[in-house]
Order: C-alpha cells, then structure tokens, then sequence
C-alpha cells in the first residue's frame, strides 16, 4: 500500500517546529526555511533530507523505490521514493530522519525521548 501525503501530515503534526506549505502546487514541509519532505505535484514521489554521502548507497541497495534527485538538487542533502513502494513504518523512519537534520539536537533528543 502506497504512502500518502496525509500519512506525512499526521505525522509531521507531531514534530516540533514543522510546518506544512504550498509551493508551486506542490506540497512540502519544512522547519523553518529548511524543507525536510516534499511531494512531486503527482504525490508519486517524495523528496526527503538524506545525507550526501549515504544516497548513492541507498538508491543502490533499492533502485526499484529510491531515486538520486534532480540535478538541480544534487547539491542538497536530499535524495527521492516512489511512495508506491515505501510502507508507513519506513515512511516515519525517513521523515523523522529527515526532520532531525534541520532542527537543534537538543529538540530532535527531546521529541525521541517522548516515544
């Protein structure tokens, strides 16, 4: 079963200091000017915060559900899924992932030290 956008929102409601915004029909949610997730106008992909130096590892070991992003984005600590092939489980490990690398650790420490 596909993840959706609304998977994403319930979550992100939950994570400090993120928010959801409308960018050229395209839906993304950031942490102050940083976004962690964002979705292709289609919501078939999702972009997420990922560390460089991880990514071509990671579309390697899965190439069927992540993708290297755009090459405008290459520069970015970002990297892609289809949401066809992730399941929710994974989607809130990516997310809060993602979510972690743009808020101070003493924030991100205190949201995981609740769960």
């Amino acid at each position: 079963m596909a993840v959706t956008v609304e998977d994403v929102r319930r979550l992100a409601a939950t994570l400090p200091r993120a928010y959801e915004v409308l960018v050229r029909d395209r839906i993304k949610f950031r942490v102050g000017s940083l976004v962690f997730v964002a979705f292709s106008r289609d919501e078939e992909l999702m972009g997420f915060g990922f560390p460089k130096e991880e990514r071509a590892d990671l579309v390697a070991s899965r190439p069927d559900t992540f993708l290297m992003p755009s090459e405008s984005d290459m520069r970015y600590q970002w990297v892609v899924a289809r949401t066809s092939a992730l399941d929710v489980d994974e989607l809130h490990e990516l997310v809060i992932d993602a979510w972690r690398m743009c808020v101070p650790k003493f924030v991100a420490r205190d949201y995981l030290e609740q769960l």
